[in-house]
């Protein structure tokens, strides 16, 4: 299969350039313009897929060639953008900038390549003139295998500020396919970990996408970057499926002879090999009702992991903990990714049925998966508040961000994982959960420091480190699977 739909990489030289309006500000344009537009975003960030969705109406899709691998990010690119008209993919950082001492992995100059796709350059040209054209000729020079199509002045004063740059970039030869005056910022506002997520923010969110789409189709050649996104080269392959993805995953390593304990020695499970399992997949049985943590106060989850879960045979319902005051009726499984449970304490402590519900579905032993923020509720209490009481653990607001990609290795069997199972994820976090492991971690960091971390009690399985099941698809089907038999 060939992926021939047009697409675009919206770059820039440093976070902080604009990428977000501009991205998502033309999705919404073109959207607005009748086209079907496929939105995407470079790396593990989940803020900013949710403006795109709102600005297409479709569902914002991470690429991150750290967690899911090089190979995956063409499949699942052409699984988001099928039956679209166009894509449009949000860079991560710098054009240039990884996975800290991985190279080019997991950067958009990566993504872009690996997508055959043209770069547009956002750049913040409010403090320079003649300089620009220094700027883009290295990032045109720097790979010559990344395609720089063109470039989008961000933050231009005046008429003349705006001669000035195009005059300059006249001998990179890179055209400029848009200019952005200097003007009030859209409305888009932020606190610790990043702007404030759309399910938040409800009829503001709608107008900060609308001011973007205004700024985008007043300031830029609309024309000249369908054309641009025309000129991507074919992507051969095909699009990723959930059910091809289960079917041909590997199984899941076989557990330590002791469910839900640390191996006797820990640093082998770290370094020894990944334990075999047999072949075969699990038996389809009985339908099964996972719960997943919606709203507000948790917002962080691939859809992929919903796909997986609904491919495993799965009936996949979304509760808020916030509104909610019990599990979905029949719920033999619950999910908790990430979010804000910080900011919502007070509420989610009030909401005593639901905290109930939790607990005694904990209690029964059916699976429970919880990464970062379902980490935090299913704490003793969350910064002196009572939450669910599941794990012997509290949890507090911190100074101190905890941010980067890990690389790991299931300790402890679990209902998601089984022991020795290795997986990428990411941190990113102002919380402290104290103690940071129980007497059964969940997993051991390989890099970029060596500990153990989370908690395996029950059938629980949390975690800080959020994970992409499409680089493991197993770990849906495991979970499905002990769904049915817990």
């Amino acid at each position: 299969m060939v992926t021939s739909v047009p697409r675009l990489v919206i770059a820039a030289p440093s976070s902080g350039s604009g990428k977000t309006t501009v991205a998502t500000g033309l999705m919404a344009a073109l959207t607005a313009r009748g086209l079907a537009v496929s939105p995407h975003k470079v790396g593990p960030d989940y803020i900013d897929p949710g403006y795109h969705a709102l600005a297409t109406g479709r569902v914002g899709r991470n690429l991150d060639a750290y967690l899911c691998g090089p190979e995956l990010v063409g499949p699942l690119f052409a699984h988001g953008a099928r039956g679209c008209d166009i894509a449009v993919v949000e860079g991560v950082m710098g054009l240039y900038d990884g996975a800290a001492g991985e190279g080019e992995l997991a950067s958009t100059a990566q993504v872009a390549k690996l997508l055959r796709a043209p770069v547009v350059l956002v750049v913040d040209a409010s403090s320079q003139s003649r300089s620009v054209a220094a700027l883009v000729h290295g990032f045109v020079s720097w790979d010559p295998e990344v395609r720089i199509g063109g470039v989008i002045l961000n933050k231009v004063a005046s008429d003349r500020h705006e001669g000035l740059l195009r005059e300059a970039l006249d001998s990179v030869g890179v055209p400029v396919l848009g200019v952005l005056r200097r003007a009030a910022p859209v409305e888009t506002p932020s606190r610790h970990l990043g702007l404030v997520p759309v399910a938040e923010r409800g009829a503001l969110a709608v107008e900060a996408v609308a001011a973007m789409a205004a700024q985008v189709a007043d300031g830029c050649d609309l024309a000249a970057l369908v054309a641009l996104a025309r000129s991507a080269g074919p992507l051969a392959g095909a699009g990723w499926d959930a059910g091809e993805a289960l079917v041909s995953s590997p199984p899941p390593p076989l557990p330590f002879p002791s469910p839900g304990a640390l191996p006797p020695d820990s640093r082998s499970a770290l370094d020894g090999p990944r334990p075999q399992a047999p072949d075969g997949l699990v038996d389809a049985g009985r339908p099964v009702r996972v719960a997943v943590a919606g709203g507000a106060a948790f917002t962080f989850s691939y859809a992929e992991h919903a796909e997986l879960l609904a491919a495993a045979g799965a009936e996949v319902v979304t509760f808020d903990p916030l509104r909610d005051e019990e599990l979905p009726e029949g719920t033999g499984g619950l999910v908790i990714g990430g979010g804000f449970p910080e900011v919502y304490a007070s509420e989610l402590s009030a909401n005593e049925g639901l905290r109930k519900s939790v607990a005694e579905l904990v209690l029964s032993g059916a699976p429970v998966a919880a990464e970062c923020a379902g980490l935090l509720y299913l704490c003793r209490d969350l910064d002196g508040l009572p939450m669910c009481g599941v794990l012997d653990a509290s949890a507090r607001m911190s100074e101190r961000l905890t941010l980067g990609y890990r690389d790991a290795v299931a300790v402890s069997d679990s209902a998601l994982a089984g022991a020795g199972t290795r997986m990428r994820g990411h941190e990113f976090h102002r919380t402290v959960v104290e103690p940071g492991a129980g007497g059964a971690p969940a997993w051991g960091m390989r890099a970029p420091e060596r500990r153990v971390e989370g908690f395996v009690e029950r059938g629980v399985h949390a975690s800080y480190l959020h994970t992409h099941w499409a680089s493991e698809p197993g770990v849906a089907r495991r979970f499905v699977e002990r769904c049915r038999t817990s």
